[in-house]
């Protein structure tokens, strides 16, 4: 999964398309059908794409919420799940396009369980390398560090953030090894990293 994707899932989610409003589209996509739309996207048609997540999106979230009981975490769940989806469907690996929500359900499913699965051993890479994160932060920047802040602010980080971000500045992972560490992709990784520091940034600059 590209970059480009990636962003343009995330801009999704922050522009227009927000869960529950209505996103302005042209009338031959907004009238068209689930599985219409679906054959429109494996052609690489942008507003099909874009029409599909305005409806789908919100049946994820909610699914996220639900199972993993987070609104950061119901949020990466979204754009992991839309992600694979799309891809899946320019691949021409969905076979059943007029079963296009039970493939997003199932979808959502193995993505919650290959979280599950990889939550123990996050936790245990947070713990061992948690704390000298925040000793490394502060021997590597000569303005001085509010360590406590910053010890809260990764604390408030979704689980997956918290692990990329101790794995790339600690750990000096690169964004292959993070993602085979952690089941990810690589382009999945840097988006979760960039997303990751501007919450520590914010975090740390409300203390100023």
């Amino acid at each position: 999964m590209c970059n480009d994707a990636a962003g343009r899932y995330t801009s999704y989610m922050k522009e227009g398309l927000r869960y529950a409003d209505p996103v302005p589209t042209p009338e031959s996509t907004a009238d068209a059908s689930d599985t219409e739309l679906a054959g429109r996207v494996q052609d690489g048609d942008r507003g099909a794409e874009a029409e599909l997540f305005r409806r789908l999106a919100p049946r994820v979230r909610l699914y996220g919420l639900r199972h993993l009981r987070d609104p950061a975490a119901a949020d990466d769940l979204v754009q992991d799940v839309m992600l694979l989806t799309f891809d899946s469907l320019r691949a021409g690996k969905v076979r059943e396009r007029e079963r296009l929500a039970s493939f997003v359900l199932g979808t959502c499913r193995r993505v919650v369980i290959d979280i599950r699965r990889g939550a123990a051993r996050r936790e245990r890479l947070l713990e061992h390398f948690g704390p000298g994160l925040a000793v490394a932060a502060a021997a590597s920047d000569a303005t001085p560090l509010d360590l406590e802040r910053l010890g809260r602010c990764l604390e408030r980080l979704a689980e997956r953030e918290r692990a990329v971000v101790v794995l790339s500045f600690y750990s000096e992972r690169g964004s292959d090894e993070i993602a085979a560490e952690l089941g990810l992709t690589a382009g999945n990784v840097r988006v979760v990293r960039h997303r990751a520091l501007a919450r520590l940034r914010d975090c740390m600059g409300a203390a100023a």
